[in-house]
């Protein structure tokens, strides 16, 4: 049995798919299906199925897919410290991001990083908390930074951040030249939301409920994302609560205008997540000694 076959069977269940598995490692479909063929003979198993067209890990294969990606891991992680030991290695991270993080923070942050550790080659990923959470689990990813909940109890969890969120509104609205209000007048008002499941809507959901005011504003519109709310709200559509990372520039070019809402602060914490390893990566060690 290869290595190469390994890591060629955990690729495959990361895309989901032998063509995507193929592109991605330069190969044709053929040759990454006969080194899958290879694993199984080894086995003398199937790893794989086909149920009407798609591709399904078998029971074999996911109980294989664990140590698969250990033996990958290790051996990866082996390669990079005896390449660290002789001088000659060029360190490489994998950095994975939910989307607020993802587009408006982190850039700033890795240009930063890569002045100070210009060596490292990064990768960044953006993608919702969940999926970002299931790319580290799985190795796809050596960190991640995300705002939303963290249940896995196996990760290294740190706050390496906060971000505020705060009340937006046009321009022109009548609201522009006050310090703040009282929430009780966001019932007056078309809100413009993210999607349900957005961890910054959940959040300003649990405030206005507790202050007993969601059930009176006017949901006027859902967007799936925040550049898209911010142009709603230039335009003179609705308010809307957002992380003040995202309208920063807006409200330095008075785009939008920062309202408070009295006796209401909502803040959040942003989180550092790792897997707790045996050996770190030398630019996981890197970038999170900068984050600290």
């Amino acid at each position: 049995m290869k290595l190469e076959n390994l890591r060629m069977f955990c690729l495959v269940v990361d895309e989901g798919s032998i063509s995507q598995a193929a592109r991605l490692s330069y190969l044709s479909q053929p040759a990454v299906t006969r080194q899958i063929h290879q694993l199984e003979n080894f086995y003398s198993t199937l790893l794989f199925d086909r149920e009407e067209g798609r591709l399904r890990v078998t029971e074999a294969g996911k109980l294989l897919y664990p140590f698969a990606k250990a033996i990958v891991n290790d051996f990866n992680h082996s390669k990079e410290v005896i390449q660290q030991s002789t001088g000659a290695y060029n360190t490489n991270l994998i950095v994975g991001a939910s989307l607020t993080i993802g587009e408006y923070l982190l850039p700033s942050l890795l240009g930063k990083f890569k002045k100070q550790q210009p060596e490292v080659k990064v990768t960044l990923t953006i993608k919702n908390t969940p999926r970002v959470l299931e790319d580290l689990s799985n190795d796809v990813i050596d960190l991640a930074l995300v705002e939303g909940l963290v249940e896995n109890t196996d990760f290294i969890v740190e706050k390496f951040a906060d971000d505020e969120l705060i009340l937006v509104c046009p321009s022109d609205h009548p609201w522009k030249d006050r310090k703040e209000i009282q929430v009780e007048e966001l019932g007056n008002e078309r809100m413009i939301w993210r999607e349900s499941i957005s961890g910054t809507r959940l959040i300003v959901e649990n405030m206005l409920r507790e202050h007993g005011v969601l059930e009176k504003i006017e949901s006027y519109m859902e967007i799936g994302s925040t550049q898209a709310i911010k142009s709603a709200v230039e335009s003179g559509l609705g308010i809307s609560i957002l992380p003040r990372l995202t309208v920063a520039r807006e409200l330095d070019q008075g785009f939008l205008r920062e309202v408070g809402i009295s006796r209401i602060d909502i803040t959040r914490n942003l989180w550092l997540v790792r897997k707790n390893k045996r050996f770190n990566k030398i630019g996981v060690s890197n970038f999170v000694n900068f984050l600290q």
